[in-house]
């Protein structure tokens, strides 16, 4: 598995897991396609001024073209402050394969390396159990279930966070020889 950064190429990526009523069932229903071309764009530029880490999860080196689905790490502003978020979607055909643990486990490893983003929410709806799976086997702390907006839509979901620097698990094979 690689990530790479979404560029302009994506609508077609975005639309698969955006407007599709399964990939969107946990997030309040499919996203309307005309909107697709216009994310992708904001994104692919987000992504390439380095200000959001957006990524496309491509299973296998030997295929780039095939896109698994996307990894993002953003921050944005709550009345709190600025937040740093994770979010993944994995396309129905690639799940169950540790892609979506594998993606966001390389993003927070980057973060840590980084000391970037500071500690990460992630908001996965309650009925989600195979991201609340993800969250509860890196090391996020589950904090509360909350209702959260997404896309104009008010959902309820599990708030997980995590300090990258700290709380990320290791993996079975890491090297890392800290004690960690």
């Amino acid at each position: 598995m690689r990530l790479r950064n979404v560029t302009p190429d994506d609508v077609e990526a975005y639309a698969r897991m955006r407007c599709d009523p399964v990939m969107m069932a946990d997030l309040g229903g499919p996203l309307p396609p005309d909107g697709m071309k216009d994310k992708v764009q904001r994104d692919a530029l987000e992504a390439a001024a380095d200000t959001a880490w957006i990524k496309m999860i491509i299973p296998d080196a030997g295929t780039p073209e095939v896109v698994a689905g996307s990894v993002t790490i953003w921050s944005h502003d709550t009345d709190d402050g600025p937040m740093s978020e994770i979010g993944w979607m994995i396309l129905p055909q690639f799940q169950g394969r540790g892609l979506g643990k594998r993606a966001a486990r390389a993003l927070l490893e980057q973060a840590r390396n980084e000391d970037r983003w500071g500690a990460v929410h992630a908001f996965p709806a309650v009925s989600n159990g195979a991201s609340n799976g993800i969250c509860r086997s890196l090391g996020f702390r589950l904090i509360a279930e909350q209702n959260v907006t997404f896309a104009d839509r008010v959902l309820r979901s599990n708030h997980w966070v995590i300090s990258p620097r700290t709380d990320l698990v290791p993996t079975a094979t890491s090297t890392d020889h800290t004690g960690r």
